[in-house]
């Protein structure tokens, strides 16, 4: 079965984006036909400065690799690199109806907030369906925020498969379900947008002293306290095993502990968790001949698929014989 998702290099990893896809992928890859594109096109929509998304990107096919993409079991690519996707964009452009792209989120939440929408936001929709139908993706893992977006492609290729007849293959979303369960540094959802992120790879000591730093309630170190509903504990059981995690949990319904106790624990649970991924890292930086040969590699094989996604596609509406 072919899998298909995008990250795009708009700034570095952080917990949520682990654990609520990033692990999701390298679990898939094992079992499944595994296509992961590193979005740079997308990201041209809020970077505006080339060397910042060069390096961006680069850092993003790091990561993926340290934390244990296979190059031999999935293929990685730089989205810019299959210029097949852009020319099936405009092919389903022209046939895409304006009151669909209006009602896609991205676009409305940014409008609702007064912000400028430029031609590149509201046809996003329409590149991310390219994406998909490029490559015969028959699953596609999304967050519960871009579901949306699945329905949007399966809508332009039903379509489009109705007018000139069965073009695409129809994919359906996969809804990763770690996501909501990753708090951030203030207790809500781990995100960039709400600056209370934990990062995956940088200075352990930086990274310790903002675990150290995360808000909790006041209440007396001798009361009890309910494991499921607190944010320190749900990212304690992200790194450690059953049994320490039912130990931490008693040790909450019993009180008498500090906050500071169980932050140390969730900075050395999570050192230990990221250290492997953290030494590849460093040494795949050693190596960059050889992440750009993986680099390469994937664009050649996206290539050769989509060329005959984009042919097909051609072929069906007229543009070729």
């Amino acid at each position: 079965m072919r899998v298909l998702s995008g990250i795009q290099p708009t700034g570095r990893p952080h917990w949520g984006n682990f654990f609520g896809a990033i692990r999701q992928y390298i679990d898939l890859q094992i079992e499944h036909d595994g296509f992961y594109f590193i979005a740079d096109l997308h990201a041209l929509t809020t970077i505006r400065d080339a060397k910042s998304l060069r390096q961006n990107t680069l850092d993003a096919a790091l990561d993926m690799l340290a934390l244990g993409l296979d190059p031999d079991r999935a293929t990685l690519f730089v989205q810019s690199r299959v210029p097949e996707v852009t020319e099936l964009t405009w092919i389903l452009m022209t046939s895409t109806p304006m009151g669909l792209l209006e009602r896609c989120h991205a676009y409305k939440d940014k409008k609702a907030k007064g912000l400028v929408a430029d031609a590149g936001l509201f046809t996003y929709p329409v590149l991310m369906a390219a994406d998909i139908l490029a490559y015969d993706s028959q699953v596609v893992p999304v967050g519960q925020d871009q579901v949306q977006h699945i329905e949007v492609c399966r809508d332009l290729a039903g379509s489009f498969n109705h007018e000139f007849g069965d073009t695409f293959v129809l994919p359906v979303a996969k809804t990763l379900e770690y996501g909501a369960k990753v708090p951030g540094t203030d207790g809500e959802k781990m995100s960039k947008s709400y600056n209370n992120t934990l990062p995956l790879f940088g200075d352990v000591k930086a990274i310790r002293k903002s675990i150290m730093k995360i808000v909790t309630d006041a209440r007396p170190m001798e009361d009890a306290k309910a494991p499921e509903t607190d944010h320190l504990f749900q990212l304690y059981r992200l790194f450690s095993n059953d049994l320490d995690v039912e130990s931490m949990a008693q040790m909450y319904r019993h009180g008498g502990f500090g906050y500071g106790d169980v932050k140390k624990k969730v900075a050395d649970a999570s050192e230990a968790y990221f250290a492997e991924a953290r030494a590849k890292r460093l040494d795949l930086e050693k190596n960059l001949d050889h992440v750009q040969t993986i680099l390469d590699n994937g664009a050649k094989r996206a290539r050769e698929v989509a060329a005959g996604v984009v042919a097909r596609a051609k072929k069906a509406c007229g543009l070729s014989a």
